[in-house]
């Protein structure tokens, strides 16, 4: 199975997100990562979402989409053509001799610390999703207490935009 970014931007209107993610669950796709908002015109929003299967299914998938009333335009993200960021934030168990470490760990991957207290240290990062995995793998010599991801949000390089395959 491929992993695979789809971009649909869509009308700002009530129930409109669970029309597309039942798109998903009705071909039985499961999302690894789903990122909604606004864009820079408060009529369209943008769902960003990340999920793996082959590449037919994934082919009528974005048929399907278009059929979607309130869909204006469908597009898939690829790795090479374009920037892709999420957020994540962690929460490790402090201890002061596990500090200098952790506190390594974090600058070698420009992670950047945004709670501390004698019992906990909260860290920051942006970056693609492959560095946030490593990182977290790195942390789990430690103690995680709790992590919180935002989905992906993905751009295409140059000027190409959703906008210029709207169907609006």
């Amino acid at each position: 199975m491929q992993r695979y970014t789809v971009a649909v931007l869509v009308r700002n209107q009530f129930g409109v997100l669970n029309r597309v993610t039942s798109m998903f669950r009705r071909r039985q796709f499961n999302i690894n990562s789903l990122t909604v908002s606004e864009t820079e015109s408060i009529e369209l929003s943008r769902i960003t979402v990340q999920f793996e299967g082959e590449k037919n299914a994934k082919d009528q998938l974005v048929n399907q989409l278009y059929k979607l009333p309130d869909v204006c335009s469908v597009k898939e993200i690829e790795g090479e053509t374009s920037v892709s960021r999420e957020l994540m934030l962690i929460k490790v168990k402090n201890s002061p001799e596990q500090y200098p470490e952790i506190r390594a760990a974090a600058e070698a991957f420009h992670v950047k610390t945004v709670d501390y207290s004698r019992d906990s240290i909260m860290l920051q990062m942006t970056d693609e999703s492959r560095r946030i995995d490593d990182f977290i793998r790195l942390m789990d010599d430690f103690e995680i207490l709790e992590i919180c991801r935002t989905g992906v949000v993905s751009l295409e390089r140059g000027d190409t935009t959703i906008r210029k395959v709207t169907i609006i």
